[in-house]
């Protein structure tokens, strides 16, 4: 096999990569071994025609297909090998020349990691931030907690009010005819959750309980079915129940049923600790983001557009393994947003771009600063995984491999990267 580099423009390598013409030979006959059996000749059972004789029946160009799927694999690893090129994309593979007798020539055309060159990465100015907790922020959570331990009381004595849970029949007239969908009974109707359209919600306040009442609403122009959307219809209600959720106390039991804590003090400081480590974290990460983001924009680099399609496709790989672990299929997600496929991968590319840009610049700081990992920290987060997967550290060792040890090590001087970038930053 020999191997031709040509540089392309924006970090693009076109290699052309030639197998000898007995490496062709040999991925012919097992293209041969692979289709006799599918092929017919006159006079011989299938799978026992002589190749020569399906070739000059069929001409040899039966087998080439299979013959370079067969060959191209194994010369493009081997010319990687051999290129020590740092590959970013699939490859694009052309095939230039084919025919028995004579080598294998075949391009393909390939993204190569950009150069970077770094800019000022140590002093970055980032505005000053600090997490405050807020009385209402604290509340907000107690709230939260006081509607969860809530009951629900049934109310006789009164009329509808806004907030309260109503059990409803309806039906829904357009034209003076009733229409599909329209019809409901013993519905649950929170008052003020905007659940229905219009003001519907709105005209049962004040309304008493077996009541009926007639409630004028307008469908949305653009609602989900055309041929209710904009027109004006007539909803007849009656009004079945009332109920209302009634809060347990705010006091020190309502502290101790649903706390560790033994006054409601200890559990509004427990609360402003919480929200005030979750900020810090935040607060954490945005530094880190804004750091990243002012070195990329001191540094210079040109990203190939084939390494951002690689990028992409990775990123809607793991959005559709996300919402698939919530039982959602990237083809419902597509119904429900009115994206299509296209869409969706444009809309992946900006994310894309700044991810290449932040793992490209921290790389180039890991080069600059002579960032190493060690084995003891390798070691650590080998612990960490084993623990994540809940497997033996032992096991785990045997089915990391060499190159996953290296990315793996990669990853971590990355992050030390990120650490040295901040501990580094000037806040202002």
């Amino acid at each position: 096999m020999s191997l031709q580099v040509e540089k392309l423009e924006k970090n693009m390598v076109k290699l052309t990569i030639e197998a000898t013409a007995e490496e062709f030979e040999g991925a012919l006959e097992k293209s041969y071994h692979k289709n006799k059996g599918k092929i017919n000749v006159q006079g011989f059972r299938k799978g026992k025609a002589p190749r020569a004789l399906i070739e000059k029946m069929y001409g040899v160009s039966i087998l080439y297909e299979d013959a370079a799927n067969e060959i191209i694999p194994v010369a493009y690893d081997k010319a990687i090998a051999e290129s020590d090129l740092d590959i970013v994309s699939r490859p694009e593979i052309d095939v230039v020349q084919v025919e028995k007798g004579k080598s294998f020539i075949f391009t393909a055309e390939v993204a190569v990691k950009p150069e970077v060159k770094l800019g000022t990465y140590k002093g970055v100015k980032v505005e000053k931030k600090e997490a405050y907790v807020t009385e209402d922020e604290i509340m907000a959570q107690i709230n939260k907690e006081l509607e969860q331990n809530s009951r629900t009381v049934t109310v006789d004595d009164r009329a509808v009010q806004d907030g309260d849970i109503t059990t409803i029949d309806f039906e829904g007239f357009v034209d003076d005819k009733a229409f599909e969908g329209g019809k409901g009974e013993d519905y649950s109707l929170t008052i003020g959750s905007h659940s229905f359209i219009d003001n519907f919600e709105e005209q049962l306040i004040g309304k008493a309980i077996g009541e009926d009442v007639d409630i004028n609403v307008t469908f949305p122009e653009e609602y989900q079915a055309k041929e209710l959307a904009g027109k004006p219809a007539l909803f007849k209600v009656k009004v079945k129940e009332i109920k209302v959720k009634e809060l347990p106390e705010l006091d020190d039991d309502f502290a101790q049923d649903v706390s560790e804590f033994n006054t409601l003090n200890e559990y509004k400081d427990s609360i402003r600790t919480t929200i005030k480590e979750k900020k810090e974290k935040e607060l954490k990460t945005e530094k880190e983001n804004e750091v990243i983001d002012k070195i990329i924009e001191d540094s210079l680099m040109d990203i190939p557009e084939p390494m951002v399609d690689s990028q992409a496709n990775q990123l809607a790989e793991e959005f559709a393994q996300r919402i698939s672990q919530q039982g959602l299929s990237i083809e419902q997600y597509f119904q429900f947003t009115g994206m299509d496929a296209k869409k969706f991968m444009e809309s992946m590319r900006p994310q894309a771009v700044k991810r290449i840009q932040s793992r490209l610049v921290l790389e180039a700081v890991v080069k600059a600063e002579k960032i190493e990992t060690t084995e003891e920290e390798l070691d650590k987060e080998l612990t960490e995984m084993a623990e994540k997967y809940q497997m033996e550290i032992d096991k785990l060792k045997e089915l990391v491999g060499d190159k996953e040890k290296e990315q793996i090590k990669a990853d971590i001087a990355v992050q030390k990267a990120v650490d040295f970038v901040v501990e580094k930053a000037k806040e202002a």
